[in-house]
């Protein structure tokens, strides 16, 4: 049964280093989310959330919600940065799995789940150039293999140490966001050891297909996070190259059916791929700018018209 979710970035609550403090209390946010009609949530930046698993486990049960998942962007392109990215990853993993009632099972599609990401825009070049990238962009020959490799140590140790899966999130102003670079990293990773987050705003930004994607990496997907993309915001970023932040703070992440987002085909191929795993709205926006309760309703209602 799919049941769908909604995230603390819906709430102004976004990983990048140098974004505003979310002006959400957590608990207010938790009451909003579960009043608008969803059952779970994701983590959100680390301290957002308690970072104590009881605690955690008691504020998100009072709502009546499930912790499906966390968000964590590491620096996946830099060798050095390996023993850091694991232990924070880590860090997530064992709040994830000692704050769930019912800890996951070592399995491919229980939740809550790992999303691991590059530490996205991070990297000055990706940033600016996200939603128009180039092949020249990208990672070359001779780092993809330690990209990979790391990206699956991580996950190794996740699973060893807790028993949680990993799936990888490509993500705009990362060195995983167009087509053809998340086709190199499925053809070089074990779907044993990494699976797939897939979103539907970034993969649309990034060039690519929703759709098509799930046909090609179906078996491969283990979180999906629904997320529309404003095709006029699209084309004025891509048109006066905006960088990714501020396509972001323009409305990049628009409510769900008003962006260039085919929903109604996506949940009709997640169906026929047997995806039975947790639907997680996000509507990106900038603390303190935004109407996230009421969007939030409208995004949950939408989604209700088109049957989950």
């Amino acid at each position: 049964m799919i049941r769908v979710a909604n995230a603390p970035c819906s709430w102004g609550v976004l990983e990048f280093h140098d974004a505003a403090p979310p002006r959400i209390p957590p608990r207010k946010m938790l009451c909003e989310m579960a009043a608008t009609g969803y059952a779970g949530t994701e983590l959100g930046d680390w301290g957002f959330l308690p970072t104590d698993p009881a605690t955690l486990s008691a504020a998100v049960a009072e709502h009546g919600l499930s912790l499906v998942g966390a968000f964590v962007p590491v620096r996946l392109a830099d060798p050095s940065a390996l023993a850091a990215a694991t232990g924070c990853v880590l860090r997530v993993a064992r709040l994830l799995a000692e704050a769930s009632p019912h800890p996951a099972p070592n399995t491919q599609r229980a939740a809550p789940f790992v999303v691991l990401s590059d530490d996205n825009a991070t990297v000055p070049h990706r940033t600016a150039r996200a939603g128009r990238i180039a092949p020249g962009d990208g990672l070359g020959p001779d780092a993809w293999p330690g990209f990979v490799a790391r990206a699956e140590q991580i996950a190794t140790a996740v699973r060893d140490a807790t028993g949680l899966r990993t799936a990888f999130h490509p993500h705009c102003a990362g060195y995983v966001e167009t087509p053809s670079e998340l086709d190199a990293l499925m053809q070089r990773t074990d779907p044993d050891v990494l699976g797939l987050c897939l979103d539907t705003g970034h993969l649309t930004y990034g060039g690519g297909d929703p759709v098509a994607a799930i046909r090609r990496y179906g078996d491969r997907i283990r979180h999906v996070h629904l997320k529309d993309g404003s095709a006029e915001v699209m084309r004025r970023a891509r048109a006066e190259a905006w960088d990714y932040r501020r396509a972001v703070r323009e409305g990049l992440f628009c409510e769900l059916g008003r962006g260039s987002v085919d929903f109604p085909a996506i949940l009709d191929e997640l169906r026929r791929a047997e995806y039975d795993g947790w639907l997680v709205v996000e509507q990106d926006i900038v603390a303190g700018l935004g109407t996230p309760a009421e969007s939030a309703a409208r995004n949950r209602a939408f989604l209700r018209a088109l049957g989950v």
